[in-house]
């Protein structure tokens, strides 16, 4: 068996890095417990279910021996906004345009048949499944975990989605790359709501896209200001890493920013209908949120940065049925009048 046939397979299928790990309990398992007993996941709960099991890949699929990791750049440039437009929201760069896991879970589809005609039972996620991928990542030479604990890679900075192969195959590991932060801090200092509360420890419960994203309910008032334009996810920690000087242009189509998406003013937003939300998300990791979710994100939004121009769109959002939009609504409107002098 030739590791080389499997990393010219991943070229070919448009991955931009292939690597392989040993198969074994992770490496930082003991943080990981550590990481849930404290709460710092906050309410995604399904990270408790099994612990063990997402920190053994053997336990996933038995008889696994090797792990083959993936990188793909999404990287598509500092702004995802036409011309002209006032720029006056942010959106997270991997959700620009379509879910990025129907593009990579097909390819490794295409991989994993490719595997099993030589023989090799294979289980494969792209950030969906039971595996401390960063971990094994790191072991294969895929980069290494960044302070903010987001993945690091020597060519394509923090732009890239992760993916994996568990594979019964019997594979020659890489060699790890190492961890080259080095003394730079510039992710921690970037973080608007310090979620980064020391090197490699991150407090989910306080982080702009767990708020904006996982978070269905109340976005916590100590930290609406901190989320600023924001309105699904943050890129803060990722874009002050300095290894991104490296970053380059992906070539793939589905992550281009889509012109529907960015084509509306930020109080826009507040107009759509359930049937709207549908249309102009359709096929975004956006959909998954609801619209009562990222109405309360806009809000939040529009409360940071919003003028008198957008109070009429926000007094008919605060009269919204659904609480969650009502609220904010009403938060985001105090907010203005507070910066105008004119509150009540």
């Amino acid at each position: 068996m030739s590791e080389e046939s499997v990393k010219q397979w991943a070229a070919e299928l448009g991955f931009d890095d292939c690597r392989i790990a040993t198969a074994k309990i992770a490496t930082h398992a003991s943080d990981f417990h550590e990481w849930l007993a404290d709460g710092r996941n906050g309410d995604m709960a399904w990270l408790e279910r099994n612990p063990g099991r997402r920190a053994d890949p053997r336990e996933v699929l038995p008889g696994c021996k090797s792990v083959i990791t993936l990188a793909i750049n999404y990287y598509t440039g500092r702004s995802p906004f036409p011309e002209g437009h006032p720029e006056d929201y942010r959106i997270a760069r991997y959700s620009w345009n379509n879910d990025y896991h129907d593009l990579v879970e097909k390819r490794l589809a295409e991989f994993n048949t490719k595997l099993v005609e030589l023989g090799g039972t294979q289980r494969y996620y792209v950030d969906t499944g039971p595996v401390l991928e960063r971990d094994f990542a790191t072991d294969a030479g895929l980069g290494w975990n960044g302070k903010s604990t987001v993945q690091i890679h020597r060519h394509l900075g923090t732009w890239f989605f992760l993916a994996e192969l568990l594979t019964t195959l019997d594979l020659t590991p890489d060699t790890p790359f190492g961890d080259h932060c080095g003394k730079c801090t510039r992710c921690i200092t970037a973080c608007p709501t310090q979620a980064i509360t020391s090197p490699h420890k991150l407090d989910a419960r306080r982080c702009i896209s767990y708020l904006t994203i996982e978070n269905k309910g109340p976005i916590p008032l100590e930290f609406r200001r901190a989320i600023g334009d924001r309105i699904y996810g943050c890129d803060d920690c990722l874009d002050a890493c300095p290894w991104n000087r490296f970053a380059k242009l992906s070539h793939e189509i589905s992550f281009q920013p889509r012109h529907e998406i960015f084509s509306h003013k930020l109080r826009d937003f507040l107009s759509m209908t359930v049937e709207d939300f549908r249309t102009v998300f359709a096929k975004s990791p956006i959909k998954r949120i609801k619209r009562p979710a990222f109405l309360r994100n806009v809000c939040v939004a529009l409360g940071n940065t919003g003028t008198p121009k957008d109070l009429p769109a926000l007094e008919i959002a605060s009269q919204d049925p659904d609480p969650l939009i009502s609220e904010h609504a009403q938060w985001a409107i105090g907010e203005i009048q507070h910066r105008l002098g004119t509150e009540n």
